[in-house]
């Protein structure tokens, strides 16, 4: 229906100009939109009601982490058709988002982080780049986002802390352990210094080009890292994240200092790591006790 796909646009025109969303935002509201266009066939999308958008849900089948993103959607878009004046009430007010089934990050043992911080070859100048960046990952518990764009200047090895600005510029200062120390001088002596094109730069890990590692890349790296020392898991740029928080739960750390060092605004977010150990707890129970 023609009217539909003109107020579509218009709709996308005005969220990209007021929220500044990005590409792949507005192009997932666009196919989200038109395929709940082409199920209405030739009725308007101003007439939709609460119960037509649960009667599409049933129809679509979808998991409930696809049914919530689609809802955020129709959402941000009747609340839009309210502004204009094209329709009196926002017919999803009255919705909720379906419960999420709770996912836990893919956990590594500290054997295998061992094992992946061992596979980079430490005689070469991008290896010995490598294991600083595994370890002070593992270290300090960073976002990779947090990793990749660290400058000089937020790495004091002397006083053994990093300043890290997060999520919401939050600034948050992390101690740094030894081990971490230790490759973040060599690699400051023997490695960034070879890596540096053209005079001075601001980045601190640095990519054969001299300028900070992509995200993509990193995760290139870590994934064969991980196929090199024999982890078959399916791990994420953010595997050593979690097992930073999964092994500090572990051996005892409190969870406020955890979210304190992981830049968590809610500590809900943080508990995810107690569930984990719980997972684990569970596991050997059953697989030693003898009434397991």
């Amino acid at each position: 229906m023609e009217h539909n796909k003109k107020l579509i646009e218009q709709f996308l025109d005005y969220y990209w100009l007021s929220s500044g969303a990005s590409k792949n935002t507005l192009s997932a509201y666009r196919s989200d939109l038109v395929l709940y266009s082409k199920w209405l066939e030739q009725s308007p999308l101003e007439n939709a009601s609460d119960t037509s958008i649960l009667k599409y849900f049933q129809h679509r089948q979808i998991a409930p982490s696809t049914q919530a993103r689609i809802l955020t959607c129709f959402r941000v878009f009747y609340q839009y058709l309210l502004l204009q004046g094209l329709i009196n009430a926002n017919p999803t007010a009255k919705l909720h988002h379906p419960k999420q089934e709770q996912k836990l990050p893919i956990f590594l043992s500290i054997k295998e982080v061992e094992k992946l911080l061992d596979a980079p070859d430490k005689k070469t100048i991008f290896g010995l780049r490598d294991r600083a960046m595994l370890e002070l990952l593992y270290s300090c518990g960073l976002r990779v986002s947090e990793l990749i764009s660290l400058e000089y200047r937020h790495i004091n090895i002397n006083d053994e802390y990093i300043r890290i600005l997060g999520k919401g510029n939050k600034e948050r200062l992390l101690p740094m352990g030894e081990m971490a120390i230790e490759y973040l001088s060599q690699y400051e002596k023997k490695a960034r210094p070879f890596l540096i094109k053209k005079g001075q730069t601001d980045g601190y890990f640095l990519s054969n080009r001299g300028s900070n590692m992509s995200r993509q890349n990193f995760f290139y790296m870590i994934k064969a890292y991980a196929q090199k020392s024999g982890i078959s898991k399916p791990l994420s740029p953010h595997s050593l994240r979690h097992a930073f928080a999964t092994h500090l739960v572990q051996q005892g750390a409190d969870l406020r200092s955890v979210q304190l060092m992981l830049g968590h605004s809610d500590i809900a977010t943080t508990q995810i790591y107690t569930h984990i150990q719980n997972v684990q707890l569970k596991s050997q129970h059953g697989k030693h006790h003898p009434r397991g």
